[in-house]
């Protein structure tokens, strides 16, 4: 019984990879988390963590239990949810991943109307345009465009992800308009790092998509800082129109091909597959989805 009560602590120092946060997490002190992960190594006769001066790190002991470790505290989560739900009242820590520049635009801003709504859930957000494992990182749930590629998670449709390809006004006044793809590798495009086709953008015209390897003098990994130079001339970009909506309606930016599509993406909302959705992330997930506006998210309809 005193292993299996260890196993949150176990949890938390696994999770946040430090005594010291995962103290902070349990409410607790460093030095009473060193102590019950020692008495938990000293009942199992192993060595479950390894320790350094920087960072600490797993054992091939450690390993293996923290694979069923993590799968009893899911347990054990999922039927302390079954029965809150009972209770009806959202409360309890939220912690969600989103990507940066759509946290930072569009969940950020709607963040003080929902802990006002619901006072008791601790909400912490964490963006990051990396894709975490949930279960290892303690999530709840997760923001994602594109394709899912973990089947044990399970999706929730938010919005419609569109992109578009642009460039400002100063851009074009010198240099010629692009009108059909192939004219683009006489363009300075600049793109988003991180995007998974790396530099070769893909138009769907009226028979078969055209591929075009473009060619820029600038690439980074985050969608306001191209953006940011798209609006100063350097070139054209293709970003979501989450991110420009507003610069094309204002007429900051000025889309380009209109005559060829864009692959569609999804916005989605993910969580690890359990059987009793917590009340929190329901009633976020409720809440995110009204006032992103569905299958015609406002950004769409500036």
């Amino acid at each position: 019984m005193e292993t299996f009560s260890a196993i949150p602590v176990f949890v938390a120092v696994v999770e946040h990879g430090s005594f010291s946060q995962a103290a902070i997490r349990l409410g607790t002190s460093k030095s009473a988390v060193s102590k019950r992960i020692r008495e938990l190594e000293s009942k199992l006769g192993v060595q479950l963590i390894h320790r350094t001066t920087r960072r600490l790190s797993l054992t091939e002991a450690g390993e293996r239990y923290a694979e069923y470790a993590f799968k009893a505290f899911s347990a054990a989560s999922e039927g302390v949810d079954s029965v809150t739900q009972l209770q009806g009242k959202p409360k309890g820590l939220l912690k969600i991943n989103t990507p940066m520049s759509f946290g930072r635009l569009h969940i950020a801003p709607l963040v003080a109307d929902f802990l006002a709504l619901y006072p008791d859930i601790e909400l912490n957000m964490v963006m990051d345009d990396k894709v975490f494992d949930l279960v290892e990182g303690g999530f709840d749930l997760a923001i994602r465009a594109g394709n899912l590629q973990d089947s044990s998670l399970i999706a929730r449709r938010l919005a419609p992800c569109r992109s578009v390809i642009c460039a400002s006004p100063d851009y074009l006044a010198k240099n010629p308009l692009p009108l059909m793809p192939d004219e683009l590798l006489k363009h300075n495009c600049i793109h988003y790092s991180y995007f998974s086709g790396g530099s070769e953008w893909t138009l769907l015209g009226e028979s078969e998509p055209v591929k075009v390897k473009i060619r820029g003098n600038y690439r980074v990994n985050n969608s306001e800082a191209l953006q940011q130079a798209v609006l100063a001339g350097l070139g054209i970009a293709k970003i979501p129109t989450f991110i420009v909506g507003k610069d094309i309606a204002a007429g900051k930016l000025v889309p380009l091909l209109t005559d060829y599509d864009l692959p569609l993406q999804t916005l989605y909302a993910v969580f690890p597959e359990r059987r009793y959705l917590p009340t929190k992330v329901r009633v976020f997930l409720d809440f995110i989805v009204d006032r992103l506006g569905g299958d015609h998210p406002y950004w769409d309809e500036q």
